[in-house]
């Protein structure tokens, strides 16, 4: 019933840590694993349904928590959630749009911004959201576009942090989040989580893409083993799967959804700051495809992997820099390498070859970098392959 009130290491940041710093923080994650489990207690004891705060902003009610349940069918419903407060002490609101069919069914939910500068995640929801027809859909769909609020505000990838001085925080390493976290990030992510994403998902979706300056060919992340991951993986007409245990990446949104017994996703759009309308369209119709097969929508199943050559990984190699310069990239994105194939070569300003880069794996390229210059370490490639002894992805090449 509705309530008034009246109102392991980053996948790009390849940093060699002390000891010290290790050990510290060690201790720091014990302790914050613990509130999280007491968050995620209190969680499952439900949030009571919807609560509105009384504020409308440009025409649209603000909720605390949500229940779909009580929202009325056959309808769009837009809402904005009122999430985490800034240091001015106002809030950051995520906006809500949920497709409520005329008819029970199933409820599957879409996020996306959790990185800020991922522009195709985003235009790919609003593009399936647009299609939907309430009054002919059997259960609800619940987008989420600008989960990191703060982090779109400027188009950049991560979480301007203000608590112990400027930091930026990977916001898609705090899942499932704490209410009473380190963090406005930490919390932020517990808020939705718990009030708003888990209590309305019976399946999820996370669409993100490359990061400024690397971008990503179109292909998504899940676990096969578990066979409504696996139904949804087949559903999309892209040709990469990484195939990364929920153990690789815990901290990751659709990692925290499977934790809680909800098969999700993540799929790959690109490159970051742009709107790839082609790939888009892939990921469009592969996500009205999974509608379709939870029986929201009706009509034929668009394209799938069915009939396609898709290459499945279980790990991501990365292609590191030992020098700075500009770089030349011998491959292509979806190109196949095997070991010992130079893939790039870098000059300095002099216009000399400063050094060459060949694949350590056989495999298939799943991103590169896309500025031309690059200092040492920074990642230059991500090559998907296979792993004889999987122990958790290399890297994650999101």
């Amino acid at each position: 019933m509705a309530k008034d009130n009246g109102e392991r290491l980053d996948r790009r940041d390849f940093m060699i840590a002390s000891a010290t710093t290790i050990g510290a923080a060690a201790a720091l994650m014990a302790g914050s694993t613990q509130m999280q489990a007491a968050a995620a207690s209190a969680a499952a004891a439900g949030t009571g349904g919807t609560t509105y705060t009384g504020d409308v902003i440009a025409g649209k009610k603000v909720v605390t928590s949500l229940d779909v349940n009580d929202l009325e069918p056959g309808q769009i419903h837009r809402l904005y959630f009122q999430g985490v407060q800034a240091p001015t002490g106002q809030y950051w609101y995520v906006s809500v749009t949920v497709a409520k069919g005329a008819r029970p069914g199933k409820r599957v939910v879409l996020t996306s911004g959790v990185h800020g500068d991922e522009m195709s995640s985003i235009h790919t929801v609003h593009s399936v959201m647009n299609q939907l027809e309430p009054e002919k859909m059997s259960g609800t769909v619940m987008a989420v576009t600008d989960i990191s609020r703060p982090a779109l505000e400027s188009m950049q990838r991560r979480w301007p942090n203000q608590g112990r001085g400027a930091d930026l925080i990977d916001m898609n390493r705090e899942w499932p989040g704490n209410e009473n976290g380190l963090t406005a990030a930490n919390r932020h992510a517990g808020l939705l989580f718990n009030r708003l994403l888990r209590p309305n998902a019976d399946a999820a979706i996370d669409f993100h893409t490359g990061t400024t300056g690397f971008e990503v060919t179109a292909f998504n992340i899940g676990e096969v083993a578990r066979p409504e991951v696996k139904a949804m993986l087949d559903l999309y007409p892209v040709s990469q799967i990484l195939n990364m245990p929920k153990a690789a990446y815990p901290t990751v949104l659709h990692n925290a959804f499977i934790d809680v017994g909800i098969p999700a996703i993540a799929p790959e759009i690109g490159a970051a700051r742009v709107l790839d309308r082609e790939m888009i369209a892939q990921f469009v119709e592969g996500t009205m495809n999974v509608l379709k097969h939870h029986g929201i929508v009706e009509g034929p199943m668009g394209r799938t992997a069915a009939g396609m050559e898709v290459f499945v990984g279980n790990s991501g190699f990365p292609v590191l820099a030992t020098a700075g310069g500009i770089v030349e990239h011998l491959v292509k994105l979806n190109d196949k390498v095997v070991p010992g194939q130079k893939v790039a070569i870098q000059r300095d300003s002099f216009g000399e070859v400063v050094a060459e880069y060949t694949a350590g794996v056989a495999g298939e390229v799943s991103g590169q970098r896309s500025d031309a210059m690059s200092e040492p370490g920074n990642p230059l490639m991500f090559i998907l392959f296979n792993k004889t002894t999987p122990d958790g992805v290399e890297t994650y090449p999101e």
